[in-house]
């Protein structure tokens, strides 16, 4: 997580830089860590770096030894509120690349407008924890797959650390499905850890337009609905019209704004 605290603090020349592990650096002033800087490959292949510093000479001094180190290109993501930490970065060369919004999702049903939304004929939801191992990560593949030669797969959530053969349905028990007769059509994956998250609604792009992904969304907001959350969380990229309106159409509002950034 990139975090700034204070523009106060010694002069660049006092602080030093250490390597402490593989992509982890430490910044130092007189023995104290004052920042800490740590990059990691996203499922995408692409490598994503953040620093947590108290100052801007421990910012500037950990990212130039990061630049240096590293190869490019180069990605982060800062809160677009965050403008000291923005510019610390701009400092170092990066620009923004693309923006996403965080919405704040009801999820009861009387604001929603999702309580009698139900799936196209001959599409069933498959609830989390009950869906085909094999079909959820067919689906997914697929999904991807049709991303990557369009829009590419950096369009979508990454934040998923793939496993063997770039599988990346870590924990099958957090997808709902859209099932037809012989395969799965969607997928929506809600993670509950401090907060409802809603990280990926998808749907093949041959069956798109047919209501599946609100059917979709209506099954996962009923369920946490039902189990006492009254709010759900998500992000949404700024160019993807067909997800603001999706989730803005069931109230959804937004709260914040985060640039990706590349270098």
């Amino acid at each position: 997580m990139n975090t700034r605290r204070s523009t106060l603090g010694p002069s660049e020349s006092a602080v030093m830089i250490t390597r402490v592990a593989d992509r982890q650096w430490h910044a130092l002033d007189d023995d104290l860590v004052v920042g800490r800087g740590h990059a990691q490959h996203r499922p995408d292949g692409r490598l994503f770096v953040s620093v947590d510093a108290w100052h801007d000479a421990a910012f500037d001094r950990l990212a130039q030894a990061m630049l240096t180190e590293l190869p490019a290109p180069l990605y982060t993501v800062v809160d677009e509120a965050d403008v000291e930490l923005t510019a610390g970065w701009r400092r170092a060369g990066f620009t923004v690349r693309r923006r996403e919004w965080e919405y704040v999702v009801p999820t009861d049903p009387r604001i929603t407008g999702l309580e009698a939304v139900l799936p196209p004929p001959g599409v069933t939801i498959v609830p989390a924890g009950q869906a085909d191992e094999r079909l959820l990560r067919a689906v997914d593949r697929a999904i991807r797959d049709e991303v990557e030669v369009t829009v590419g797969r950096q369009s979508m959530p990454a934040e998923v650390v793939p496993g063997l053969d770039g599988d990346t349905i870590v924990d099958p028990s957090v997808y709902a499905a859209a099932a037809a007769q012989d395969r799965y059509l969607g997928l929506i994956r809600v993670v509950r850890v401090k907060r409802p998250r809603i990280g990926l609604v998808a749907v093949r792009a041959g069956e798109q337009r047919r209501g599946i992904a609100r059917a979709l969304l209506a099954h996962a907001l009923g369920t946490l609905h039902r189990s006492g959350a009254a709010e759900a969380w998500t992000e949404v990229h700024e160019g993807d019209q067909a997800a603001s309106a999706l989730f803005e159409g069931v109230g959804a509002r937004p709260t914040s704004s985060n640039l990706e950034l590349v270098r």
